[in-house]
């Protein structure tokens, strides 16, 4: 608690490094950037440059949010077309195949240039240092790449060389180097400074460079060899230089709903943002205690709903019906539907008396499926050691996650507030390109190669991101950002700790530390898309009443040992007092939360 500055993220070093930018004058913005890129050498099982983002955030005067889009759309000639050609009714979940245009960095410079103060080599010296001279990799890397190591080994040689070096699994702990990676961002600081002394046009320059320049060129050489992907088959990539150089990021406009004195705001419907705001209509005028079964069972039943039409509704189409999905008629009729016993039923909704259009779940049934990917994981050569981070490899205790995406959010004394999530080009789920030390990500998995559908796979289109950051406004007013690592978790995670800070916590930790819990009701965003109907992973740490009135009620529940579900990074400030407050969440072990 302070009131000059507060920065929160999923890794220590991360925290530090944007505390230090605000501590030197920075504001905000480059506090966030340069904490990004921390977070793409630090964590690279949970996001790359090569990935994307999805941020939000609020200046002070800011009436409502922005979104800063960082999510790549589909190549060109990632037509379904291309996927029957070689047998495939699913977008692998790793290789090439899946890469959609990378868009995490060109978003950061585009951030830094439209909203930060300083240069591009203050933000992003800290982070070459970190990839040059070493940093300490964590023990859930350490995971990832013994999960991974014999596919490095036979197919994927540069990322062996990268993260076995000398043939040997690093130990947690050891100093870790990206020589190539620091390279990289060397070049790329280097041909951005040749533009000349003035910062914009340098961040212009690193633009170009990453677009049209040696990057892209990369990229694309990299993406016409073959590699071993999530079907167990070599595939070519889509994605070409051309992809790069045609597609920005891009500033939008957040959606909202009020809720407990707050105006809550996401991101739309190309990503899985609204999601909460529904669950916020449906719970509209009940109460919540975040540890009474009462309020956990409407909590779940409510996100049934939700997620429901997320996969009728959701998509970069252009035809989703927010407004009636998001309005208070479409939540009371909806509400009608949560009983005091758990649903097993998936119920899309039909907002203004449309039809929702649905996939074939039926493949998606893992008892039913014959997609090799949900064989069991052998941690060696399975095809399932493709499948999403944090489904794919366990942690080192049962119930751990493995990680999928890193989360920052920052407050400055100037009245900024910003939450990043920066995911993909996990170092488990595309091969490194030896030229660049960085993976591409393989977001396009979240497309259907059936036609027709809000989410289905178009040349052009965004894949509906999982990447879900959260502000809240109170009085008008920018007060509180958050966000969150997980997938498909993400919003589920967030909306328990934002219940109950919207119900009466004002303590950001303990609101942060609480019991969580998470559905499977949906099928998954990640491949092989698997769904299980009534599922609910909770915590043990709710208690043996608590998960006995759980199953009294009808859900399907998995408990996982205490501290394994989830995490939450959050910051706020107080209008009366003038505070700022940030909080951590102790899952996972690394993130931290800094300021005064």
């Amino acid at each position: 608690m302070g009131d000059f500055g507060m920065a929160t993220s999923s890794h220590w070093i991360s925290s530090a490094v944007a505390m230090g930018m605000l501590e030197s004058g920075g504001n905000a913005f480059d506090a966030v950037v340069a904490g990004v890129f921390a977070l793409q050498v630090i964590e690279p099982q949970q996001s790359g440059p090569g990935g994307d983002i999805v941020a939000m955030f609020a200046r002070a005067g800011d009436d409502v949010p922005t979104v800063l889009c960082g999510q790549g759309v589909a190549p060109a000639r990632a037509v379904p077309s291309a996927f029957a050609a070689l047998g495939l009714d699913l977008i692998p979940g790793s290789g090439l195949l899946p890469a959609s245009v990378p868009g995490a960095t060109p978003a950061l410079l585009t951030l830094l240039r439209d909203h930060g103060t300083f240069s591009l080599r203050q933000v992003l010296e800290p982070t070459i240092e970190l990839a040059a001279g070493g940093y300490p990799l964590g023990e859930q890397a350490i995971v990832t790449i013994r999960s991974m190591a014999e596919v490095f080994e036979k197919y994927w040689p540069a990322s062996y060389s990268t993260y076995l070096p000398g043939g040997s699994i690093p130990r947690a702990g050891d100093r870790f180097v990206n020589r190539q990676l620091a390279e990289t961002y060397r070049r790329l600081l280097a041909e951005a400074e040749a533009a000349g002394a003035d910062r914009d046009s340098q961040l212009d320059a690193a633009l170009l460079t990453w677009g049209h320049g040696f990057i892209a060129e990369a990229v694309h050489e990299f993406s016409a060899e073959t590699h071993r992907d999530a079907n167990g088959t070599e595939h070519r990539g889509l994605i070409s230089a051309d992809d790069l150089a045609s597609w920005a990021p891009s500033y939008e406009s957040a959606l909202g709903v009020e809720s407990g004195g707050y105006t809550v705001y996401k991101a739309g419907p190309w990503s899985q943002g609204p999601v909460m705001l529904q669950q916020l209509a449906l719970l509209e005028g009940t109460g919540f205690d975040p540890v009474d079964p009462a309020s956990v069972h409407a909590v779940i039943e409510a996100a049934k709903l939700a997620f429901a039409d997320r996969e009728a509704w959701y998509g970069d189409s252009g035809d989703t019906p927010i407004e009636a999905l998001l309005s208070a008629g479409y939540a009371d009729e909806r509400r009608k539907l949560i009983t005091e016993s758990a649903s097993h039923e998936f119920r899309p909704g039909s907002p203004s008396g449309r039809t929702p259009l649905m996939p074939d779940l039926d493949r998606l049934d893992p008892a039913n499926s014959t997609h090799a990917a949900f064989a069991e994981p052998n941690l060696a050569l399975s095809n399932a050691a493709f499948a999403e981070p944090n489904l794919a490899a366990p942690g080192p205790k049962p119930g751990a996650t493995a990680g999928d995406t890193v989360s920052i959010n920052v407050i400055d004394r100037f009245g900024n507030m910003i939450s990043a999530l920066p995911s993909g080009g996990w170092l488990q789920s595309s091969p490194i390109i030896p030229k660049l030390g960085f993976a591409l990500g393989t977001r396009m998995q979240m497309m259907w190669l059936e036609q027709g559908l809000p989410s289905s796979l178009v040349p052009g289109k965004r894949p509906r991101t999982t990447l879900s950051p959260t502000i809240a406004f109170r009085d008008g007013a920018p007060a509180m950002v958050l966000g969150s690592p997980g997938g498909d978790q993400q919003n589920q995670w967030q909306m328990a700790f934002l219940l109950a800070v919207l119900h009466g916590e004002r303590n950001l930790q303990r609101a942060i530390e609480y019991p969580k819990f998470h559905i499977r009701h949906f099928p998954a965003s990640f491949y092989p898309r698997r769904q299980t109907l009534g599922q609910v992973l909770v915590e043990e740490s709710f208690g043996a009443d608590v998960i006995a009135d759980l199953k009294a009620r009808g859900h399907d529940v998995t408990v996982s040992p205490a501290w394994s579900l989830g995490r939450i990074f959050a910051a706020q400030r107080d209008r009366e007092t003038g505070f700022l407050t940030a909080g951590a969440d102790p899952r996972g072990g690394l993130g931290y939360a800094l300021g005064r």
